[in-house]
């Protein structure tokens, strides 16, 4: 075996001819590396070369001409608009008048009347002027004095003496001033006879203006003393097996040759605040305590509770009373009015206490005082006593109440 470089020369196999070349192992392993480490190189130099000629195209322009358009411009001859001549000045306008002053009422002044006296009362009967016999005093209203004081003014003006200093008042300052009080209606005397006391119960059976029916039970009991009264009212209805109280009405006062003389009325309703109704003798007025009005007071005035038992007494006093209209002034929890009753015939009522012969009395609706109607029947048989009141409201609802028992009370209980 002969070696050659870095291979191992054989001769060949047994009945071959010539030698056999076979490279070693460190040499195979050499001559891969050197491939590898070659073919590095030039990869790297290829990199190279792409990098330096992209760096040399980056920043250069484009080498093609730029086309230009070029851009056309129009242009258009517009006239001139012709110079208007100067609108002409407005003709002067002429000033406004000041707006005319509030015409003013000329009000004199005259001195204060003093209230009148008892000698300005109305003679009593008998006098020789002629005065009939049921005349009764009857307040003036102070605006009638002012007025007629204002005429006696006048009246001196015109005879010459020298008149009051006058006062100036707009029409708006006299429409502020307060309203006087109202009027006293004219009073009536009639011939009374007090009922004695006692309790009446009574059947209520409402019927609302929808159709809706209650049932339930009033009280009207009354003590009368020589010298006083006390009227107490109670009213209620029915729910299921509770009895609900809705209305209570006291009356109270002294008893005089009018009949009842009322000095105070309560009234409290179901949910409401008791209001109350002074009847001011010495001071000649009729107050509230749920408003401001006033009205006068004459003699035979009542309220809502001793009303009905005055009617009796009336009845009592004299039927043939009971033949024209009976103006009563009552005083209710706000306001006064008078009530005006008349005989609207005698009927026959079916009662719990049997059929019972009475006077029906009725009071119709007043437009602008009030809008119900009133009715009542008194029973002559039974000392004229009310055994049955009605009242339809101006809704449609009705309210009756129907005697069921009348129990007289000894004097003095």
């Amino acid at each position: 075996m002969r070696m050659q470089g870095r291979a191992c020369v054989r001769p060949a196999a047994r009945g071959g001819t010539g030698y056999t070349t076979r490279m070693s192992p460190a040499y195979a392993t050499n001559r891969g590396r050197r491939r590898q480490l070659v073919l590095g190189v030039l990869t790297i130099l290829f990199h190279v070369l792409v990098f330096v000629w992209f760096a040399g195209q980056v920043g250069r322009l484009p080498d093609r001409p730029l086309r230009t358009r070029a851009a056309s411009m129009t242009a258009e001859l517009v006239e001139a608009p012709k110079s208007r001549p100067p609108s002409p000045m407005p003709p002067p306008q002429p000033a406004l008048a000041p707006p005319p002053l509030p015409e003013v009422a000329l009000v004199p002044v005259v001195p204060a009347v003093p209230p009148p006296g008892p000698a300005d009362a109305v003679p009593a009967p008998g006098t020789p002027d002629g005065t009939a016999a049921d005349a009764v005093p009857v307040l003036t209203p102070q605006a009638d004095g002012i007025a007629a004081a204002g005429a006696a003014g006048r009246q001196t003006g015109q005879d010459g003496a020298a008149p009051g200093p006058l006062t100036v008042q707009s029409p708006q300052q006299a429409a502020a001033a307060p309203a006087p009080p109202p009027a006293a209606p004219a009073a009536h005397r009639y011939k009374v006879d007090m009922p004695p006391s006692a309790d009446i119960t009574l059947d209520v059976a409402r019927t609302d203006a929808n159709g809706t029916k209650w049932s339930g039970d009033a009280l009207l009991s009354w003590r009368v003393a020589p010298s006083s009264y006390r009227v107490r009212i109670e009213a209620g209805i029915s729910i299921m097996f509770a009895h609900v109280n809705l209305l209570a009405l006291t009356s109270e006062g002294t008893v005089g040759d009018e009949g009842f003389v009322p000095t105070l009325m309560t009234e409290k309703r179901r949910g409401r605040a008791m209001t109350a109704t002074h009847f001011n003798r010495q001071a000649g007025t009729l107050t509230f305590s749920a408003s401001a009005a006033t009205y006068p007071l004459v003699p035979g005035a009542q309220d809502k509770a001793s009303v009905p038992l005055q009617l009796a007494a009336i009845a009592r006093g004299d039927p043939k009373q009971l033949s024209g209209n009976i103006d009563i002034l009552v005083g209710e929890d706000r306001d006064a009015s008078v009530f005006t009753f008349m005989v609207a015939g005698q009927e026959q009522i079916d009662t719990p206490l049997g059929r019972i012969a009475t006077w029906h009395l009725v009071r119709p609706p007043k437009p602008g005082s009030y809008n119900s109607r009133l009715e009542l029947w008194l029973a002559p048989a039974y000392g004229w006593y009310p055994v049955q009141i009605r009242n339809v409201e101006a809704s449609g609802a009705v309210t009756t109440q129907t005697v069921n028992k009348i129990v007289i009370q000894p004097a003095g209980a």
